[in-house]
């Protein structure tokens, strides 16, 4: 039986466009992960999904450009949506010390995107505790930890109408910086003060 020759490596000029498709599909398609972002757009444009594709930080700054020229005036708004509502929701989880953090902080949320958050307890039921008696319902996601992630639980609620992600971390855990999954920069956090600054400053 003959073999299939592997897809040769992109080259610098498709690992634009394989930057540039994964953008689209993550601010139209609601994709949130680069990785399958990626993996998706070298297939549509007949490419390898190996070694040679670009890096989270090319897809994010042509995702930021894809949102400048053909979203600019709805993301915005979109946007401040987002940050509202997370400003909500952690308000109602004060005594968990929320941080708002992902694409709804850095500004990179496209059309599906969810909030985001860290928070910090002595156990996880504390958190569970505090939904059930408020009302909100919730479900409890099964993504396996990697490595040594510090999650104890993930959390999946809709506030608003709009999806929220938790991440439940342990209360010793708010001193320590964590780093993101997609890129693996510090992971960006915000307080309540400064997603509240990030919402008046939108207006003015």
């Amino acid at each position: 039986m003959p073999r299939h020759k592997p897809h040769p490596a992109p080259t610098s000029q498709l690992r634009r466009h394989i930057a540039s498709a994964a953008a689209r599909l993550m601010a139209e398609d609601g994709i949130a992960d680069y990785g399958a972002a990626k993996r998706k757009a070298a297939r549509q444009l007949g490419a390898g999904t190996g070694d040679g594709l670009p890096s989270n930080e090319e897809v994010e700054q042509e995702l930021r450009d894809y949102q400048a020229i053909y979203q600019d005036d709805e993301h915005a708004e979109h946007l401040q949506e987002l940050r509202q509502a997370a400003l909500g929701v952690m308000e109602h989880l004060r005594d968990f010390r929320p941080c708002l953090t992902g694409a709804v902080l850095d500004g990179t949320a496209g059309r599906y995107a969810a909030i985001e958050l860290d928070v910090f307890a002595d156990s996880s039921k504390d958190v569970e505790i505090m939904l059930l008696s408020s009302g909100i319902q919730y479900e409890v996601d099964d993504i396996p930890r990697r490595g040594h992630d510090p999650v104890e639980t993930r959390l999946r609620l809709d506030w608003e109408g709009i999806p929220v992600h938790l991440l439940i971390y342990p209360a010793i855990e708010a001193r320590n910086q964590s780093r993101n999954a997609h890129t693996g920069r510090t992971r960006q956090r915000a307080q309540t003060g400064a997603v509240a600054a990030l919402i008046e400053s939108a207006r003015s």
